[in-house]
């Protein structure tokens, strides 16, 4: 089974979740870029965050023989703070560079005025540099939160088939898949989805345009998830091609949008320990 997590935080995970991944067939990942778990103080915490997607996390991953690519923007929770705004007059220049493949997480947090001008400023963004985004839907108010997005995307340069709505569960599916947008699914240990009700959803919704995630952070999570829900959808009788479609060639498809999308990786080599020089800086 090859997978392809299209949206996972490995900067909050460890080289032994890396190790895991790959035992478990994981082979790409794409790492949005989040908020900090705390609030950042200025722009410039940002651009660091911003490098180390783009460097260090990339060559990390690439010693565990997984491809890693990301997505950056400002987020919707800190689109509230004025601290951090300035950083969308920056993000032009980071935009191009070769393996962010798409605008995001953006979208919506608490529906404020100032997450409806964030939004709208990174789809045109995307718009501009040829990229998808991903769209983070709210987890409070959903469904109003999803339609307020949907409407916004609508009057944006980006069409519906290049956004990825993402956290998306049973009451916002519909209204999701009727939009023309990708339909993005994370699944966690005890909140948003689990493995049973996806299954169920890929039953009633089929497996086109279907991304799954495991969305893995600081918090209560498991970068396995994406596995669990293979092994679930075999168990409940899809084929292994429709596995394939969920976990690999949708997200393939979606983040192939931008053109930059490199899965070259060779095999897993020997694992880096503490002892390399390159992981202790050199000597």
């Amino acid at each position: 089974m090859r997978i392809f997590d299209p949206h996972i935080h490995m900067t909050s995970r460890t080289t032994d979740d890396y190790e895991a991944m790959y035992a478990a067939g994981v082979r790409a990942v794409v790492e949005p870029s989040f908020w900090l778990g705390q609030p950042r103080t200025s722009p410039a915490s940002f651009f660091d965050y911003f490098d180390a997607l783009l460097g260090w996390e990339p060559f990390r991953a690439s010693q565990y023989g997984i491809a890693h690519h990301c997505t950056l923007a400002l987020n919707p929770k800190e689109a509230n703070d004025s601290r951090c705004t300035p950083v969308l007059d920056a993000l032009p220049r980071y935009l191009v560079k070769d393996s962010v493949v798409a605008v995001g997480e953006i979208g919506y947090d608490s529906m404020t005025p100032a997450e409806d001008t964030a939004l709208a400023a990174q789809l045109q963004l995307a718009a501009d540099h040829g990229l998808p985004a991903l769209v983070h839907t709210p987890h409070r108010d959903k469904l109003a939160g999803l339609h307020r997005t949907i409407d916004v995307i609508r009057e944006s340069n980006l069409p519906p088939d290049r956004v990825l709505l993402d956290h998306l569960n049973e009451t916002t599916v519909k209204a999701a898949t009727d939009s023309g947008c990708w339909l993005g699914f994370s699944i966690y240990p005890d909140t948003k989805m689990d493995e049973d009700r996806m299954v169920a959803v890929i039953k009633d919704h089929g497996t086109g345009k279907v991304l799954v995630n495991s969305a893995a952070d600081w918090g209560k999570s498991d970068p396995l998830k994406t596995r669990k829900v293979g092994d679930a959808l075999l168990a409940a009788g899809f084929t292994e091609d429709d596995v394939d479609q969920v976990l690999w060639r949708n997200p393939v498809a979606f983040y192939g949008l931008s053109g930059r999308l490199r899965l070259d990786v060779p095999d897993a080599p020997e694992p880096l320990h503490e002892g390399n020089s390159i992981l202790r800086g050199g000597e």
